[in-house]
C-alpha cells in the first residue's frame, strides 16, 4: 500500500529529551547479578565486577539515565546494606521477584560506578513504603553533600572522597500497589513529607520525581497534581504492554497468533491516549508544563519462558517487541511538551531487555537494535510530519516520526505494522535533497515471531537499505511487512 507524507523540516515542534531513551535495571532475577554485576573475582571479563561485554553493548545505544534499584525491590530496599566490605554487608530474600537471596554487592557505589562506566545519569528510586524519612534523607547526604557529616565521612570512608552528581530521585514507586497499597491522598501527603529532606546540597540540584499513576488511574493524577504539584519536578506513570491478561495469562513471547499481534500492537498506541490523557489533568494545574511526566516503566511483558523461575520475569524477544519499541518512541516524541522521560522495563534479562545473557555469553534483541537505531533522535528537534491522505484504520499500517538535530541531520524513522503487505513510503521535504546525503537502516523478519537466540543470534539485525530514490525533492521508500526503519540526511 502507499503511503504519502509531507515533512516541514522548517516546522519544529519541540525538543525530543534524550532521558526518553532511557533504561530501569532492578533486582529482580538475573538482571543486576549476572547480567550486570559479576563480582570481580569471576571469569568473565570484568572491571571491578561489572561484565565487560554488557558495559559496551549499552555504551553503542548512547544509554542516557539509568533507574535503579526497582521498581518493587525499591520499596523494600535499605540502602545502608548494600554499603562497604562486599563480605561484611548484610543477606536478605528478595520476598518480590522469585525469593532469591540478594547479598546486597551491588550497592549505591557499584550502581554509580555503572553509570560512570555508561556515561550516563543515574535515577535512584527511594524507599517510602518500607523505609523512613531519615534514610531517604541520609541517602542523598551520603552521596551529594560534601561537607563535613557523618554520611560525608562514611562516604569518604568506603573510599569515595568527592560527591557524586545526582540529579533525578524518585520518592517511592508504585504507592497504588507493591510500594504500600495507599491511597493518593495519603501518599499526596507522605511524598510531601518524605521531598522536604531530599535536599539539594552545594550546586547538586535533584529533579524530585513523585510516584504517579497505574495505568488509567486518573483520580491518581488528580489528587497527585492538585496536593502536591507545585513540590515535584515530575510525575511518573507505568504501563505495559500485554496482549493477555495480567493474572490469568499475558501470552507468549514467541508463541502467539496473528490476532494477538494485533491486539500487541494495539495496546502499544493506547500509550499515547493514557498519556494524553494523565496530561490534560497536568495541564490543569500545570498549564506551563514545568512538571515532566516520566514513564519510567514500560513495555512488553508476556509469560515467562518455560523453565525458568517465574519470579524472574525473563522472556524472549521477537520483531513484535521491535515495532512496539518503535511506536512507543514515536508517541513519547510526539509528546515531547510533557513527557520528559521514559524507561523501558528492563535492561537486562528482565521483560522486553536490550541483552541477555547465559553465563558468559550476551546476545542483543531486536528491541536493542531498535534503540541503537533511533539514537539519532535523541536531544533533536521534533519535525512536522503529515500525512496527505486521512488514517481510517483503527491500527494504522505506517507509523513515522523526524526529528532536526544542531548540526541539521534529519531522522526519520518508520514502521510497517502490518503482517502481511508492504508499505511505499512517498516522503516530500521541503529541502534540496540533491545535496543531501541519505542512508537507511532496516529492521526486519519473514515470521512473526523471528527471534534472536545464541545458537542464531543474527536472525533479527538491522541491514542497509539499498534502495532510496529520490525525484523532485521526494523520497520513496519500500518496507517490507513487519519493520522498522531509519532514513538519515546529513
Amino acid at each position: 500500500m502507499e503511503h504519502t507524507f509531507i515533512l516541514h523540516s522548517d516546522q519544529e515542534i519541540g525538543k525530543i529529551n534524550r532521558n526518553i531513551y532511557g533504561h530501569f535495571a532492578e533486582h529482580l532475577g538475573k538482571g543486576i547479578y549476572e547480567g550486570i554485576w559479576v563480582g570481580e573475582d569471576s571469569p568473565i571479563p570484568n572491571t571491578n565486577g561489572i561484565r565487560n561485554d554488557v558495559v559496551k553493548a549499552l555504551k553503542q545505544i548512547n544509554i542516557p539515565v539509568l533507574r535503579w534499584p526497582g521498581g518493587c525491590f525499591a520499596d523494600e530496599y535499605h540502602w545502608k546494606d548494600g554499603i562497604g566490605t562486599h563480605s561484611e554487608r548484610k543477606r536478605m530474600v528478595n520476598t518480590h521477584w522469585g525469593g532469591a537471596v540478594e547479598n546486597n554487592h551491588f550497592g549505591t557505589h557499584e550502581f554509580m560506578m555503572l553509570c560512570e562506566m555508561l556515561e550516563c545519569e543515574p535515577y535512584i528510586c527511594g524507599n517510602v513504603g518500607s523505609g523512613t524519612v531519615q534514610e531517604m534523607s541520609e541517602w542523598v547526604e551520603y552521596m551529594t553533600f560534601e561537607g563535613e557529616s557523618p554520611m560525608t565521612e562514611w562516604r569518604k570512608g568506603n573510599g569515595r572522597d568527592e560527591p557524586w552528581s545526582l540529579t533525578y530521585f524518585g520518592v517511592g514507586n508504585e504507592s497504588w500497589g507493591c510500594g504500600g497499597n495507599m491511597t493518593p491522598e495519603y501518599y499526596a501527603d507522605l511524598y510531601r513529607r518524605f521531598q522536604t529532606y531530599v535536599r539539594n546540597y552545594g550546586e547538586n540540584k535533584i529533579y524530585k520525581i513523585a510516584g504517579g499513576a497505574n495505568v488509567d488511574d486518573y483520580n491518581w493524577t488528580e489528587v497527585l497534581m492538585e496536593k502536591a504539584g507545585n513540590l515535584m519536578d515530575g510525575l511518573s506513570l507505568h504501563y505495559y504492554t500485554i496482549p493477555g491478561e495480567f493474572w490469568k495469562g499475558k501470552g507468549s513471547a514467541t508463541n502467539f497468533t496473528t490476532d494477538e499481534w494485533q491486539i500487541t500492537m494495539k495496546k502499544a498506541l493506547y500509550m499515547g491516549e493514557l498519556i494524553s490523557k494523565h496530561g490534560e489533568i497536568m495541564d490543569k494545574y500545570d498549564p506551563e508544563k514545568k512538571v515532566g511526566l516520566i514513564i519510567d516503566e514500560w513495555g512488553t511483558w508476556f509469560d515467562v519462558e518455560e523453565g525458568t523461575n517465574p519470579g524472574f520475569l525473563y522472556q524472549q524477544n521477537t520483531i513484535r517487541d521491535a515495532l512496539v519499541t518503535g511506536l512507543h518512541f514515536h508517541i513519547f516524541q510526539e509528546h515531547c511538551d510533557r513527557v520528559q522521560m521514559t524507561n523501558i522495563a528492563q535492561t537486562v534479562n528482565v521483560l522486553q531487555a536490550m541483552v541477555l545473557t547465559n553465563n558468559e555469553e550476551i546476545l542483543l534483541t531486536p528491541t536493542y537494535h531498535v534503540f541503537d537505531m533511533f539514537k539519532g533522535h535523541q536531544d533533536g528537534n521534533l519535525l512536522l510530519a503529515e500525512k496527505t491522505e486521512a488514517e481510517t484504520s483503527e491500527i494504522p499500517q505506517v507509523s513515522i516520526s523526524a526529528s532536526k538535530n544542531e548540526l541539521g541531520q534529519v531522522t526519520i524513522s518508520l514502521c510497517n505494522l502490518d503482517l502481511q503487505e508492504e508499505a511505499v513510503i512517498k516522503l516530500k521535504i521541503n529541502m534540496d535533497l540533491q545535496t543531501k546525503e541519505i542512508s537507511g537502516k532496516l529492521l526486519t523478519a519473514t515470521e512473526m515471531n523471528a527471534h534472536n537466540t545464541l545458537e542464531n543470534p543474527n536472525t533479527v539485525v538491522p541491514i542497509d537499505i539499498e534502495e532510496i530514490s529520490i525525484f523532485d525533492n521526494e523520497l520513496e521508500v519500500s518496507l517490507p511487512p513487519m519493520s522498522v526503519a531509519v532514513l538519515t540526511l546529513v
